[in-house]
């Protein structure tokens, strides 16, 4: 099967991530369809459409949207499938909706998305634990280098966990200064993050 403009992609895994195994036992994190954090976002590609240009094969495995694979209630209660579903192991996505892909066991950045790690606040009157609009560049598409140490426009960056660390999606023309390192970076990676 092959689609004019979109992507045609099969969850890796089920469509939701809501369950940790625990020893012999199985723990549900969650029951609720409408909570985005709990959705599966790694999917295998089955085909790339035929009109447009791609760097993403066959075989590569993306993080996508949550909406892609996440179910959600219309204003009657009946519960619906995303604008992406084509049967419960196809969907069909546009290029805007796949955020990084991994072919050989290397992450790659598409166009236009940049993967920023966050860092440790190490000021002593912050009360958060990471530094704000800042971080390491992990995944780039070409225009910042990977590990520049960056900072990025307010509300730009979007969470993904990736490979058991934590790291922001930040549109590429949203990096907005690039810093020299200083000596006391240190990178924030939360342990629940590398549980998953």
């Amino acid at each position: 099967m092959r689609s004019v403009y979109n992507f045609v992609v099969t969850p890796k895994g089920e469509r939701y991530n809501n369950t940790k195994k625990l020893g012999d036992s199985e723990l549900i994190l969650n029951t609720e369809v409408f909570n985005h954090q709990y959705v599966n976002r790694e999917a295998e590609v089955i085909s790339t459409p035929m009109i447009g240009d791609t760097d993403i094969k066959p075989g590569d495995i993306v993080l996508v949207h949550h909406n892609v694979f996440r179910r959600w209630h219309d204003m009657r209660g009946i519960e619906k499938n995303s604008r992406a579903f084509f049967n419960e192991k196809t969907y069909l996505l546009n290029h805007d909706q796949i955020f990084l892909y991994k072919r050989d066991e290397e992450w790659t950045a598409p166009k236009n998305y940049c993967f920023v790690k966050p860092l440790r606040a190490v000021d002593q009157f912050n009360i958060e634990s990471e530094k704000p609009l800042q971080g390491v560049i992990k995944y780039s598409d070409g225009t910042v280098k990977v590990n520049d140490l960056v900072g990025f426009k307010p509300g730009s960056e979007y969470e993904f966990i990736v490979d058991g660390e934590r790291l922001y999606r930040v549109l590429s023309n949203l990096i907005t200064i690039k810093y020299e390192y200083q000596g006391d970076e240190e990178e924030y990676n939360p342990s629940w993050a590398q549980s998953s």
